[in-house]
């Protein structure tokens, strides 16, 4: 498989229901006992994408079949990065399944990897989802500890881990409890990557906003030169990562696949910028425009955050309903853009594209290897488009079943092919479109025109930029992003006229 070919394979739109997750069929090159009693979809789709890449096709059809062969080697530690970003919908009980990738992608992927490691080595699972989800309750819901006995009793060293250094319990939108965990057994690297960071010379320096209160330390770890990233030891130390990420639409982002999936390699959220302040006229990207009343509610939401630190059970409480009245003033997060949850978002791209050159040039001890393409840690790319999500995604998409699987070996080119796949243009999409264009560490080889897809739907095989917007998936985007991102959109407002409608 070359780098310029992305795999797509369609078709069923239902996951297994119990782990672990082992195929209906006794395939050729299967090399377990173990087969399900009820159809998996999801691990057919797996193979079936897989042989669409064209890997080890001389083999296929027989027990030699070893599509991962070239990719990896025997010995090797693995870390699988699925998006586990949470593990609720707040509208639909069965939700997750369109918010998180599924077990059963990761039990076709790691079966494959088994044949290629010829079972000495590591698989890892590992992620660090949003601080105030339930690690517990993701595991439960994935069945990870059926996978986990499944692969152990059969000799293999196969284990899940939650990256997080904290778990938060949130109430009505406010931390009220914080836990410590006890975070990657590997540890952290911290990196600082100055003057090669996407951040270099952007006016936000010192307006910085991320995932909790303290902004002081956010724009401490990007001020002065410095543009500090605190990493799993996990993630930097493994031979290979292979990402598994959902595909959806995203607030601030427009999607989230791959490149975005990166957030989750992090060992502290409050290191990462998620948009700036204020608003689109003052420099920042917090929101379009900054009207009497968005000043108020900022000026008021920061007296609350540092109320909350300052005195916990009593500026909590009082946090907490100063939310729940202020929503119904001025609208909840899911119809009114703030907090750089619309399309003129100018900082999470590029905290995404660092993080994507720290773990592909990063090494153990901090410093960074050389920028020649022959460097790159390998990165491989799997998306779990079984049961998609569009919409008010991340966390609040609708579901869209697509039916589909995507597999590259290089994530920028996988996620332009998604991005088209939608329905998007992955021009207009910054973190796609700047991913081609990163300074000083190069993330893809070429120019995403040069993509050729290859996909059992007819229409969608050929050049990436041949596929007719009507062949599409047609995803709805994030409403913060609704008429910027569609193929089909034939011009383009400014910003203020766009979001006049959209409140303060």
């Amino acid at each position: 498989m070359t780098p310029l070919n992305i795999a797509v394979y369609a078709g069923s739109a239902v996951y297994p229901r119990f782990g672990p997750f082992s195929p209906a069929a006794q395939y050729p090159e299967y090399e377990f006992k173990a087969v399900g009693e009820e159809p998996n979809g999801a691990y057919d789709a797996v193979r079936e994408c897989l042989f669409l890449s064209g890997l080890d096709r001389q083999s296929f059809g027989s027990d030699a079949w070893n599509p991962f062969g070239e990719l990896v080697r025997p010995g090797e530690t693995i870390l699988l990065k699925p998006n586990f970003v949470r593990e609720s919908h707040p509208r639909d009980p069965d939700g997750w399944q369109y918010v998180i990738t599924h077990s059963s992608i990761i039990r076709a992927v790691s079966d494959y990897l088994w044949k290629a490691l010829k079972g000495r080595g590591r698989i890892i699972v590992g992620d660090a989802p949003q601080t105030d989800s339930s690690f517990a309750r993701i595991r439960d819901l994935l069945q990870l500890d059926s996978l986990t006995r499944f692969y152990r009793s059969s000799g293999l060293d196969f284990s899940v881990v939650d990256l997080r250094k904290e778990e938060w319990r949130n109430e009505g939108g406010v931390i009220v409890d914080r836990r410590q965990l006890a975070g990657d057994p590997e540890g952290y690297v911290k990196f600082d990557l100055g003057n090669s960071s996407e951040f270099y010379q952007h006016k936000g320096v010192g307006q910085y906003y991320g995932a909790d209160y303290c902004e002081r330390e956010l724009n401490g770890h990007h001020s002065k030169g410095r543009h500090e990233y605190l990493i799993s030891g996990t993630a930097i130390k493994a031979d290979v990562v292979f990402s598994l990420p959902k595909l959806k639409t995203h607030k601030k982002a427009g999607i989230t696949v791959s490149l975005k999936n990166l957030v989750g390699i992090n060992g502290d959220k409050n290191w990462l910028p998620h948009h700036t302040e204020p608003s689109l006229r003052f420099g920042g990207d917090e929101r379009p425009k900054l009207t009497f009343k968005g000043f108020g509610e900022r000026w008021m939401a920061r007296r609350m955050r540092q109320l909350s630190l300052v005195t916990p059970q009593v500026g909590t409480l009082l946090h907490q309903r100063v939310r729940k009245a202020g929503s119904l003033v001025l609208g909840d997060t899911e119809s009114v853009v703030r907090s750089g949850n619309w399309w003129g978002n100018d900082t999470l791209w590029r905290t995404c594209l660092d993080l994507n050159k720290i773990l592909l040039y990063g090494n153990p001890d901090g410093t960074m290897r050389s920028p020649q393409h022959s460097n790159r840690k390998r990165h491989f790319v799997l998306v779990d488009g079984i049961i998609a999500g569009d919409g008010n995604g991340p966390m609040n998409p609708d579901p869209v079943h697509a039916g589909v699987v995507v597999f590259g070996t290089q994530a920028p080119r996988v996620d332009a092919v998604c991005a088209v796949l939608m329905g998007f243009d992955s021009e207009r999409i910054p973190i796609v479109r700047n991913a081609f264009t990163a300074r000083e560490y190069s993330l893809v080889d070429g120019v995403p025109e040069n993509t050729t897809v290859i996909s059992n739907r007819r229409f969608w095989s050929g050049n990436l930029a041949q596929i007719e917007v009507a062949d599409t998936l047609k995803f709805r985007p994030h409403f913060g992003w609704v008429g910027r991102i569609e193929r089909s959109r034939a011009s383009i407002q400014s910003p203020e006229s766009e979001f006049a409608a959209m409140g303060s």
